[in-house]
Formats: C-alpha cells, sequence, structure tokens
C-alpha cells in the first residue's frame, strides 16, 4: 500500500469541516471496523514506487481505553496534518503512516485493530476514523499493548526494510503496564495464527525492534508514575515522557528528524517547531521531553540502551521466536 501523493492542504480542509464535531460524529465505529480486524491478516505492506522510491513505514499503535481518548481525537481533528507538515520540514521525503487501535483482550470487544500503510491524507485519515474508540480497558492496569509488537513483527513487510535494512518506527501511547507475555490463545482468536507457547513480551520486542524504531509515548508525567519503570526496564531511553497528549504528533516528527540524522539536535528541533507556528511554552515543553533521547545521539555518546539485560534486537531470530516461526 501507500500509493499516492500527500496534500496538506487537502488534509487540513478536510480537518477544518469537522473541527467543531464532537468526537462521536467523528469516530462514528460502533465496534471493529471489518477492515481494521486482524483476523485472518496475512500482512500490512509499505511498498515504494514511483511517487515514493524511499517509503519510510511509521505505525502509531494508539491505546483507545477509557484513560487516552484525547490522542486520537487530536490527530483526527488537529494533529495529523501538523505531524506530517513537520516531517517535510525534517526533509523526510516518503513517510507512510498506519494506525493501530490498542484496548485489552481481557474484557474488550476490539483489543487489536490495524489499518493499512498510507501516504495520502484521505487514506491517513480514513483508517484513522474508522477505529473504534471503545474506551473500555479491564481494570487491572495493564493494556495488551504486546501485541502490537507481535503483529508489528510477524504481520508487516515493508521495502525499506527488505530492500535497505532501513528501520521504520513505532510510536505507541499508553499509560499503563503492558502483559509479561503474548497469550497464545489471544493470538489464535484474534488474528488466527496458531501458537504452541506463550511469547514473552521481551521476546516480541526484540523481534519488532529489528525492523523499527520503537518508542513509548507516556501522556503527561503525573501518568509516568504507574508505568514508566516497567517500560524503561523493556525499550530504556525510547520512553518519552511527554508533558501533554497535545504534543503526541510534534514529539513524534522530531523523534524521527533527530533518529535519521535530519536533526541534529533539540535546538534544531526547537527551531523547526517553531518555524511550523508550534506556540514558545510547547515548543519549551516538547524540547524537555525529548532531550534526554536526544543526549544519547550526540557524537560520542555509547550507543543507545537497551532494556537491562537485554540482547542486541538482531538476537530476536533465536529463542522463542526462532523455535517458533523458524
Amino acid at each position: 500500500m501507500g500509493h499516492g501523493n500527500y496534500s496538506h492542504a487537502a488534509h487540513a480542509a478536510l480537518l477544518a469541516d469537522r473541527a467543531d464535531l464532537d468526537a462521536e460524529q467523528v469516530f462514528r465505529q460502533t465496534g471493529c471496523h471489518p477492515l481494521m480486524n486482524p483476523r485472518g491478516l496475512t500482512v500490512r505492506e509499505s511498498r515504494d514506487s514511483a511517487d515514493h522510491p524511499h517509503a519510510l513505514p511509521i505505525a502509531f499503535a494508539l491505546d483507545v481505553t477509557g484513560s487516552m481518548g484525547d490522542i486520537p481525537r487530536n490527530l483526527a481533528q488537529r494533529d495529523l496534518p501538523q505531524f506530517m507538515g513537520l516531517l517535510g520540514a525534517c526533509a523526510i521525503a516518503d513517510p507512510q503512516v498506519l494506525f493501530m487501535a490498542i484496548g485489552d483482550a481481557t474484557s474488550d470487544d476490539a483489543p487489536l485493530q490495524v489499518g493499512q500503510f498510507e501516504s495520502t491524507a484521505e487514506l491517513m485519515d480514513q483508517w484513522l476514523t474508522w477505529s473504534f474508540l471503545e474506551g473500555g480497558g479491564g481494570g487491572t492496569g495493564s493494556e495488551s499493548y504486546e501485541l502490537a509488537f507481535y503483529l508489528l513483527a510477524r504481520h508487516t513487510d515493508t521495502d525499506s526494510w527488505v530492500k535497505r535494512r532501513h528501520k521504520g518506527y513505532l510510536f505507541m501511547t499508553g499509560d499503563e503496564l503492558p502483559y509479561p507475555a503474548v497469550s497464545r490463545h489471544q493470538v489464535g482468536a484474534l488474528l488466527g495464527d496458531q501458537l504452541d507457547e506463550d511469547i514473552p513480551i521481551e521476546e516480541a520486542i526484540a523481534a519488532a525492534a529489528e525492523q523499527y524504531h520503537l518508542f513509548f509515548l507516556i501522556p503527561d508525567l503525573q501518568r509516568r508514575q504507574r508505568c514508566e519503570s516497567r517500560w524503561r526496564d523493556l525499550l530504556g531511553d525510547h520512553v518519552i515522557c511527554m508533558e501533554s497528549p497535545d504534543d503526541t504528533c510534534h514529539v513524534a516528527a522530531a523523534l524521527v528528524g533527530l533518529t535519521e540524522g535530519r536533526l541534529a539536535d533539540v535546538d534544531a528541533v526547537a527551531r523547526v517547531l517553531a518555524d511550523q507556528g508550534l506556540a514558545r511554552e510547547r515548543v519549551s515543553a516538547v524540547v524537555r521531553a525529548l532531550r534526554p533521547y536526544a543526549e544519547l545521539l550526540k557524537p560520542g555518546a555509547v550507543g543507545l540502551p537497551l532494556r537491562p539485560g537485554a540482547r542486541p534486537a538482531g538476537a530476536a531470530a533465536g529463542g522463542w521466536w526462532k523455535k517458533l516461526f523458524g
């Protein structure tokens, strides 16, 4: 997927028409959209084309449980054109965006929803607004984030990785803990995959990290206390603690720019954000959220830390993953 060209003007006009609508009028699904139902999914593809010769896959895995609805609503009614505009300002030429929605597989009706990688404003918006904002969650203190890592590792195929060994990006939003393993029963029920045993979340993360830079975005400083420590065990300094969910798109775009080497440091981030018209207080908040990660990218800095005791991502082909999938 991912054919066609992006138009910022078309995207802005699309959102302007719904600026004053209630969220229920934008996200109209009352259940999982049939085309976002992962049951029987083979693969989601990000492909190069004449329009996009260096396609860069970018996945958003959005927690859509009760406490996390602000981020998908902001994306659909205000922020997604800003994300794409910032990528353009960072000279990221061929982004292809996929949306997933994450809930709790122990209690929700639609705990895993997945769109396609797209390049046009209309199709990105279509998949985003087809997401069912179930607003559930099981009250366990955990959500089924591990399913998103599994799906990316097992059910995506990107020219960026296959042709160029160039990683894509995952931006996962959330404010809870993950479950400790990918449940074979849940995978069977939701996707139809047959596993012999559960997969520890560490293995699923390592497999996804072979092809994607993985980031977990915590929406504000109040919520970091209940989940940050565990996520840092798993993802190290790829955990980004924001000061407001309003900063999600700016943080994500800046992370791409920094990681791709298009933004040299947080000063460059600040200049780009200011040039794009972001208010000074929001620029400062984004810079504060990004500074720990950006410091690791400076010349002479030691490589990005993994979780304590983790193997390099390339080791994902061993252990459980190799046993289950060869």
